[in-house]
């Protein structure tokens, strides 16, 4: 039966590839590569530097041309939900063609495969149409979140407290949701910290976290979002793209001591 492994790599430090990873990859017969443009190689060169890293067995790359978001179907969720139907599709012809009955393959998923990437659902939307069987296992990884609060040396939760973990889109529909007082965001393309009002926030801010190019700001909403929309911006228009994360807290005088 065909095997495939979705293994998490972390947020870009090759150091963050764990040994349970290591002793997947070194299972591996082919490893896919969503290719998102010509913007974006860095992330295919990336994944293929860990596998030239960690991989010490014959293995062969193939790399896939991720379908584009259609702009004309103005729906959010109608919109990816037809990027997911799209990538199946691709998935499972590119599996037909490349991958052995008795082979192995692996899908790298930057962080961990279980935290804001579609992998897994869409193995299971491929299991329900693909005419071949296969098997999945997925290997946990370093998430963008540990990256970010281990870089910035800060507790992801305070005594007693909550954490709520959502989008940039959701943060601007929808603001600082009240009764927590801890918000991670990811996912925002929009600079949704700058729409949200700023008193008694504090903001931890990461890009490219454990990479050489990995940028650091953190401080009083009000004080520090101009500069991390500037930062946000310069850093795009230089590599062609962003990865990042940010943790909004609200101060101990807005939300009385931690309990």
């Amino acid at each position: 039966m065909r095997r495939i492994l979705v293994i998490g790599i972390g947020a870009g430090d090759p150091d963050h590839v764990t040994v349970q990873a290591t002793r997947a990859l070194n299972q591996l017969d082919v490893v896919f590569v969503m290719d998102k443009g010509r913007d974006k190689q860095d992330l295919v060169g990336l994944r293929k530097l860990l596998c030239e890293r960690y991989i010490q067995r014959p293995y062969r790359v193939v790399e896939l041309a991720d379908p584009v978001r259609d702009p004309a179907i103005t729906d959010y969720q109608t919109r990816v939900e037809r990027w997911h139907e799209e990538r199946v599709a691709l998935y499972e012809s590119t599996i037909t063609r490349e991958l052995g009955e008795s082979e192995c393959a692996g899908i790298l998923a930057w962080g961990d495969p279980s935290l804001y990437d579609s992998t897994l659902r869409l193995l299971e939307k491929l299991r329900e149409r693909a005419a071949f069987p296969f098997e999945y296992t997925v290997i946990p990884g370093i998430t963008s979140l540990s990256a970010l609060t281990a870089s910035h040396s800060i507790p992801l939760n305070r005594i007693g407290g909550s954490v709520l973990i959502t989008t940039g889109r959701k943060l601007s529909e929808h603001g600082m949701p009240a009764g927590c007082d801890d918000v991670v965001v990811m996912l925002d393309g929009e600079h949704a910290f700058q729409k949200i009002p700023a008193d008694g926030i504090e903001i931890y801010w990461g890009a490219y976290l454990g990479t050489q190019d990995e940028i650091l700001l953190s401080g009083k909403l009000s004080d520090i979002a101009e500069d991390i929309a500037k930062a946000r911006t310069s850093a795009r228009a230089s590599h062609g793209w962003i990865m990042d994360i940010y943790l909004l807290r609200r101060s101990a005088r807005t939300r009385g001591l931690d309990s």
